[in-house]
């Protein structure tokens, strides 16, 4: 594929130094790929590795599959094809970054950081060898960006998670990994590229994709950060460094536009030669190769028939923007950061002037005059002892972030069975209880549908349906003659609503107008139920990404062919990205989580308007980014019960009251059986809940969440999904059972009453 040519947009920004701005016509260029990566690779990130004197360059990249999660490495000198050198299993990841002179005597780590456990590893650069870390630091977020500053590196997740690493030598040849501080991040960011000469971030968005630079030199203060005006769809960024002067490179879809001082266009970049081309995680090799005599770009690809890692040359940008190549440039020389000092305790930093007798700053896990007194976030919550810096030793049954997760182990998992699932639903059986399913679905083309199991989780059917999202269960529908349970889903294959019958054994099948149209254009994600206690009419909601919520009412001929009816358009949230909802029947209110911010309540009735109330933000301490499925949990009355909300970013669930002010009462996470046999939840999404008694093994109701790696007793990673299985009462009881939660649940709600 030498000669294929990529739809890369790319975006290069002389900054800095002291240039004469040329006002002339924008240059227009064509740009080759020159190297893939072979095969298909679940690809975000790359990184280019600068080795030392007469090693070869490789590319670093992650993998994020799901069998085949870890890292790879590349030699960056390939082509047509760029060749394996080494790939890590150790947990499906975005990020890879490397760590230049971390030991203090010139040796180089990677930096990565797991998905399915959120422990940050370091190996050793070129020989991948595992590096010890003297306490392992678990960072628990949805990390989507990272980037280094010599034995720095920063991190970026989800819902203002954002932190700056440091990582030193600690006794007995190991390596310790500190907290430096905390980073604003007002949004989420998914590109990142330093600036050591500036000591600056680059850094790219992912809802609206700006650019941003952050200044990051100034230890004493909050890091600023401001947003480029006039630079948009940005999936990647990186550094160029010529002389006095940087550029950078913005990556973005099907184009290159190139800007000078000020942010001024100097040119663009239309290339062509693979269909729906989408690049990111941009990085830049800038020294020799006999491959690339002015070095190259790297970034991870996804195109028509290719997904993976790829290469192309950066001489013919440089050379039509008249940018002088160097090709001596190496990280190595570049400035390293502000530098703790003796007089901290080697913790914090003091000043460049002056010589206060307290430090500037210490280390995030650090506090004192002159930093020598470990600290914890929060005092542990109250629930475990401050043992080292950020490292809380929490009470029995309490884990998390700072000891405020109720730690539960699953009951029982489902069965692996499809490829990417996402949300899952309990029909209750009205023959017995015990015959009750969970319901979850498979959004991934391969193995697109539902999944039906028994309350062991045994794989009792996979029905087909056109990639579902999110699944709800309607009950007691009077379809012409006949009174039927429907399974809803909105199905992104087609952009349609999907209704299905629940037959009497809680097997799934077709059904005469299951299929409804959407709006053209309409991309569907979320979607849930309602059933009016006003009207006693049938609702369904559904909504697109860009937060633009649909109800419609369903109704049937009198021969039994189901029909939908839009009765209202609205936008939820404030905007941001939405999808997981439920609506509690009873009080005629939409519960929806709007992702990057905030869990909201609408009223469910058609002309009840477009106003919402915010019950809990992203920063209030209780709410973690981001927020994906929500459920109710039934009680005896409607002041009664409770809505559970699912965390992604720290793979938890906030339970709040059913009741105004829908007050928050706690979060808890699923952790590994003590047994072995049923792993952690992971990168959490869908969940569902109902109070009912569903037998001897779920007499006070069940809970069903989704977990995105699903782990196996013998190591390794399952390519299908799993849904773990929870008793209600295990979650409401243990550490929680002083509150009397379960007082409030109704164990015996029948939602066909």
């Amino acid at each position: 594929m030498v000669a294929s040519s990529i739809g890369v947009l790319l975006a290069a920004v002389l900054l800095g130094g002291t240039s004469t701005i040329v006002t002339a016509a924008p240059v227009e260029l064509e740009l080759n790929v020159t190297a893939l990566t072979p095969g298909i690779i679940d690809s975000d990130w790359t990184a280019a590795y600068y080795p030392k004197s007469g090693a070869a360059p490789l590319l670093l990249a992650n993998d994020a599959g799901t069998a085949t999660g870890g890292f790879r490495v590349f030699g960056l000198d390939g082509a047509p094809t760029l060749s394996q050198a080494g790939h890590v299993i150790a947990g499906r990841t975005k990020l890879v970054a490397p760590l230049y002179n971390a030991s203090g005597a010139g040796d180089d780590f990677l930096v990565t950081i797991a998905t399915t456990d959120s422990v940050v590893r370091l190996y050793s650069l070129p020989d991948l060898a595992v590096v010890p870390i003297a306490e392992p630091l678990v960072t628990l977020g949805d990390w989507n960006a990272v980037c280094s500053w010599g034995s720095y590196f920063f991190l970026f997740g989800k819902g203002g998670r954002a932190f700056q690493y440091l990582v030193r030598p600690a006794d007995g040849g190991s390596f310790e990994v500190l907290e430096v501080r905390a980073l604003p991040a007002p949004v989420v960011f998914v590109g990142c590229a330093v600036s050591p000469r500036d000591a600056k971030l680059y850094l790219t968005e992912d809802v609206d994709q700006d650019v941003y630079v952050m200044d990051v030199g100034d230890m004493a203060g909050q890091p600023t950060l401001k947003k480029v005006k006039g630079v948009k769809d940005a999936t990647g960024i990186a550094l160029y460094s010529s002389g006095d002067q940087e550029y950078v490179f913005v990556a973005q879809e099907s184009q290159l536009s190139v800007y000078g001082p000020d942010w001024t266009l100097l040119g663009t970049v239309q290339l062509a030669g693979l269909d729906d081309i989408e690049i990111q995680g941009l990085s830049i090799y800038q020294a020799q190769t006999s491959t690339y005599p002015s070095g190259a770009i790297t970034f991870a690809i996804e195109a028509d028939a290719t997904e993976g890692f790829g290469t192309t040359s950066l001489q013919p940008i440089l050379d039509a923007l008249s940018i002088p190549p160097n090709t001596a440039y190496t990280p190595r020389s570049e400035p390293t950061g502000p530098r703790t000092c003796a007089r901290c305790s080697d913790n914090g930093f003091c000043p460049t002037v002056g010589c206060p007798k307290t430090c500037t700053s210490c280390l995030l896990g650090f506090s004192g005059p002159t930093c020598s007194t470990p600290r914890c976030e929060a005092d542990c919550s109250g629930r475990g002892t401050c043992v080292g810096p950020n490292k809380c030793a929490c009470d029995a049954g309490w884990g998390g972030l700072h000891c405020s997760f109720v730690l539960v182990e699953a009951d029982r998992e489902t069965d692996a069975a499809g490829g990417d699932g996402d949300d899952p639903a309990v029909w209750i059986s009205p023959v017995s209880k015990e015959l009750s399913r969970v319901i979850t679905t498979v959004k991934s083309e391969a193995g697109a549908g539902l999944n039906v199991f028994d309350l062991e989780g045994k794989l009792v059917q996979q029905f087909t349906a056109g990639q579902p999202n999110n699944v709800d269960v309607i009950y007691g529908f009077k379809a012409g003659d006949r009174v039927v349970d429907l399974a809803f889903a909105g199905c992104r294959s087609d952009e349609t609503l999907c209704l299905f019958e629940i037959t009497s054994n809680g097997t799934i099948t077709t059904i005469p107008g299951g299929i409804q149209p959407l709006p053209k254009g309409y991309k569907v994600y979320g979607s849930c139920v309602y059933r009016s206690p006003k009207s006693n009419r049938q609702y369904l909601f559904v909504n697109s990404k860009k937060a633009r919520y649909l109800q419609y009412e369903l109704t049937s001929t009198e021969s039994g062919t189901l029909q939908t009816t839009l009765v209202r358009d609205f936008t939820g949230g404030s905007g941001g990205q939405v999808e997981g909802c439920v609506v509690d029947d009873r009080n005629s209110w939409l519960f929806l989580g709007e992702e990057p911010r905030a869990l909201w309540r609408y009223g469910a009735e058609p002309d009840d308007g477009t106003e919402g109330l915010e019950i809990a933000v992203f920063g209030d301490g209780k709410l973690n980014a981001e927020v994906e499925g929500v459920t109710l949990v039934e009680g005896k009355t409607p002041q009664e019960g409770y809505i559970l909300v699912s965390n992604q970013g720290v793979s938890s669930y906030a339970v709040y009251r059913r009741a105004e002010p829908h007050e928050y009462v706690a979060t808890f996470s699923i952790v590994a059986s003590a047994d072995g046999k049923i792993d952690a939840v992971s990168n959490t999404d869908g969940i569902t809940a109902v109070a009912t008694g569903l037998g001897p093994n779920f007499p006070h109701g069940l809970v069903v969440v989704h977990d995105d790696a699903n782990q196996l007793p013998e190591g390794g990673t399952s390519t299908e999904a799993s849904f773990k299985m929870i008793s209600l009462e295990k979650i409401f009881g243990g550490p929680l059972k002083e509150l009397n939660l379960l007082d409030h649940v109704d164990a015996n709600w029948d939602p066909r009453a």
